[in-house]
This record gives structure tokens, C-alpha cells and sequence, in this order.
């Protein structure tokens, strides 16, 4: 009877899932990561790398997780992180609703400027907004600070606010004057500079106020991370940071300037 209770038990340790709270080390996670800009971007040889790619495989190094990655909308991540289908994702922005649903570590904090075509005559929010012809898109789920989220509930109102699922389409968008204007942080309009196709098509706006900044960090389902594997990850980011390592990731994928800016968080 005890060898038949002991293989019993052995099976059900062998049957069960290999998730962070029961291991050691923080086991096996599953992360989501979203396109955009210098954050996570294809290269030419059609491989994943960015700034969010950079600090996860850092994190994972340093502590011994095996982090499985997926592609998706921002939309359908905050679907499988609030239905437990996903472990963790990347540069989000914490709110009192998100933090119901993870823990979230700030690695980069961020700024949002509005990227105009030069056409448009608009030279603040003001005058933007007194313009009933034009409008913006945004990245939906996406926050862009108090300043600038009060001003989109506004034209919001007018329905002159269009949701894309991701970069790539908000970009079209644009591209395809569909709107005049679109919300972009700078990591995202940076590999823009150096795009030949988008040279001279827009203006980079800077209209809300310099405290106005967006922090964004890594999530952790707390269906899945508890709070020590949460303090973990959190000191490990520190350690990022201070070892000067964050700071390097940040320069392989942006400029110094820029790159020094996102450590203000």
C-alpha cells in the first residue's frame, strides 16, 4: 500500500504544470510581447529583437527562468493575462485595474509626443483640437500620460480618435492619411528618422508637460507570480539598472540621448 501511495504521488509531481510558485528557481513562464518601434521589432533577417526582447532575455539569464515568447495585439494580451493563458508581458503602463491583474516592474519611463503630417497647421492641443476636420490614432489599450489621455477622451467625444490593434496598422493609417496625426512614444517614432518612405512626411510634437511622463515595466500575472518572485524580478531590474546594464540595452536599439532618458523612471 505505502509503494502505491509513493508511485501515486510521484506521477501527480510528474503531471503537474512546471509553473514559477512551485520552483525554485522562477521556472517556466510565458511572455507576450507586441510590435513596436525600437521596443520589439523584426530585423532583416526576420528575427525578433528590441528593447523589451533585450531586458526579458537579461531577466531570464540572471535567474535561471525558461521565458517562452509569443507575438500578439496589445488587445489580446490583456485578454490572456487577465484569463491566466499568460504569464507576463512587456513596457506596461500600471493603472489601479492593471495592477488587480499583475504585478508590474518599471524598467523605462517614456514620453509621448504627437507625430503631425506636415500639412497640418495645428501647433498645440488647442488648436488641434478646434480642427474638426482632422484626426488621430492611437494603439487601443494604450496610455499616453494625463495630459494627453484627457485631450483624446475629448476628441474621443467628437469621434475623431481611431483604435488600432497595433504599430503596424496605426502606421498605415497614417501612411494612408486615413488620420492626420498619430500618439507615439519615442521609441516608436525613432526607427522612423531613418526611414527613407516617412523622411519629411511628419513633424514630431512635443505638447505635454515634461512631468508627464509614462513609466512602463514588465507584468506578472498574480495568478501565476507571487509576490516574492515579484520582489525577485524587481531586484533584479535594480541590479539592471545600477550595473549599467539597462542603460546599455537602451543604446543598442536608440540613440544616447534617448536612450539616457528612458532611466528616468
Amino acid at each position: 500500500m505505502l509503494a502505491r501511495i509513493i508511485f501515486s504521488a510521484a506521477l501527480l509531481c510528474l503531471a503537474a504544470p512546471a509553473r514559477a510558485d512551485h520552483l525554485g528557481d522562477c521556472g517556466r513562464l510565458r511572455s507576450a510581447f507586441y510590435e513596436y518601434g525600437a521596443l520589439y521589432y523584426k530585423t532583416s533577417y526576420g528575427s525578433w529583437t528590441g528593447i523589451d526582447k533585450d531586458v526579458v532575455d537579461e531577466v531570464a539569464r540572471r535567474m535561471g527562468c525558461t521565458i517562452e515568447p509569443s507575438t500578439d495585439s496589445r488587445v489580446r494580451i490583456w485578454a490572456g493575462l487577465s484569463g491566466g493563458s499568460i504569464d507576463m508581458s512587456v513596457s506596461a503602463v500600471s493603472t489601479p485595474e492593471r495592477e488587480k491583474i499583475g504585478h508590474v516592474i518599471p524598467y523605462l519611463s517614456e514620453r509621448n509626443y504627437v507625430l503631425l503630417h506636415k500639412d497640418v497647421q495645428a501647433r498645440s492641443m488647442d488648436e488641434f483640437l478646434a480642427d474638426v476636420h482632422i484626426k488621430i490614432g492611437v494603439i487601443k489599450s494604450f496610455r499616453h500620460g494625463k495630459a494627453y489621455d484627457a485631450w483624446l477622451d475629448k476628441l474621443r467625444a467628437q469621434g475623431r480618435v481611431y483604435e488600432a490593434p497595433d504599430y503596424e496598422a496605426l502606421l498605415r493609417l497614417f501612411k494612408l492619411k486615413r488620420v492626420q496625426a498619430v500618439m507615439a512614444i519615442s521609441s516608436g517614432w525613432y526607427p522612423l528618422v531613418k526611414h527613407a518612405q516617412m523622411s519629411g512626411s511628419y513633424r514630431i510634437m512635443d505638447w505635454a508637460p515634461s512631468r508627464d511622463a509614462v513609466v512602463g515595466g514588465l507584468i506578472l500575472s498574480r495568478q501565476h507570480v507571487d509576490d516574492a518572485l515579484a520582489a525577485r524580478f524587481s531586484q533584479t531590474i535594480g541590479a539592471m539598472r545600477e550595473d549599467g546594464t539597462l542603460k546599455r540595452i537602451f543604446e543598442r536599439h536608440l540613440n544616447a540621448e534617448l536612450a539616457a532618458r528612458l532611466l528616468n523612471f
